[in-house]
This record gives structure tokens, sequence and C-alpha cells, in this order.
């Protein structure tokens, strides 16, 4: 049996950091891609990071009922492209999703038994620190932190909604935590099936 896995929390808190501790954990993972029709950043990659599309080709695919999940967030539409999902979960692959609190939530309607993992910042302080430093030379991002942060505190109380949570106080912790939460998941549906 396939799982899905969501892993969301508020911006700045390090979801993309461990994800990919976790991926080198458990490389059978298969972690999705998301669209978004915000400007790429520096060191982000087309196709590894996000799929960067116009405004116009992301509301035609959604148009099209192409995206699992999708919002706007800060002025930009994310989405979740539902095709990959759906063929790697009917393949047996395990499928992780970093994507936003709402985006989650939003699976889990479709998804009932999706596994989902809210990732919670330390402190308030520790998460404009990741911000500011992400934001480095970015005016736009410089602007935004005070929004994220208050959206965070808004995020942070659906909190309950989700499996498990997880604090980042540490990357490679917190996907030994999430690492941990999978395992017994999966122990637990083996153990259904054998019943």
């Amino acid at each position: 049996m396939a799982f899905l896995i969501v892993i969301a929390g508020p911006s700045g808190v390090g979801k993309g950091t461990v994800v990919r501790a976790l991926v080198s954990r458990d490389p059978s993972l298969w972690v999705s891609v998301s669209a978004a029709t915000r400007a790429k950043r520096a060191e982000e990659v087309e196709g590894v990071d996000y799929f960067f599309m116009s405004r116009k080709e992301f509301l035609r695919i959604r148009k099209e009922d192409g995206f699992l999940e999708w919002f706007e967030v800060y002025g930009d539409l994310k989405g979740t492209p539902t095709k990959p999902v759906e063929e790697k979960l009917a393949a047996g692959t395990d499928v992780l999703l970093e994507i936003d609190v709402q985006g989650a939530l939003a699976v889990r309607e479709k998804f009932p038994d999706a596994l989902l993992i809210f990732l919670r910042p330390p402190n308030r302080a520790e998460q404009r620190r990741r911000l500011e430093g992400r934001a480095e030379g970015d005016p736009a991002q410089q602007a935004a932190i005070e929004t994220r942060l208050a959206q965070a505190e808004v995020e942070e109380a659906l909190a309950s909604r989700f499996d498990n949570v997880v604090t980042n106080r540490d990357s490679e912790v917190a996907a030994r935590e999430v690492a941990a939460i999978l395992k017994a998941r999966r122990a637990e549906a083996s153990n259904a099936e054998d019943a």
C-alpha cells in the first residue's frame, strides 16, 4: 500500500530542508513538485523546486482540473499537479507533498487517509531569522516578512487538524521524527493487512 505524506507549515519553518533530509534517509519517497506563478529565485531549479509558469497557464490547468490542490499564496498561485501523484500512488510508490497549510487540508478532503504532518518553527524569532536569511537582497521578500509571520499565527492554530506536529529546531532531528512517524504508519498498515 502506497502512502500520501503531506508536510506543511508556515513560511520559513524549513519545510524544504526537512524534506531533503527525509528523502536522503528514505530515497524510496517520491517528492511531488508543485507549480507556482511566482518568479524563480536565483538558487531554484525549474522542475526540481517548482514548475514555474505564467498565471494564464496555471489557470488553464486549473480549469482542466489538473491540480490536486491549489491556492493563492501571498499573491502567487501554487498547486500540486494531480496526474503524477495519482500515477505514483497507483504504482505503489509513497508520495511526499511539501505544501502550505491550506493546501494540506484540501488534500485531506480528497485523500482522507493521507498522513498530514504539521511542521512548526521552534519560536517566532527563529522563524523571522530564517525568513530574513531567505530574503537577503530581495526587497519584495523583505517587505513580506511581517505578513508571513502574522499568517504563521493563523496557520499554527490549524495544527490540531493534522495527524502529527513536529517542531523544527534542527532539520536532521525533525527529519528523523518524520521518518519515525512514517515507519509507524507503514507498520500499522502492514499489521492491518496481515490481520
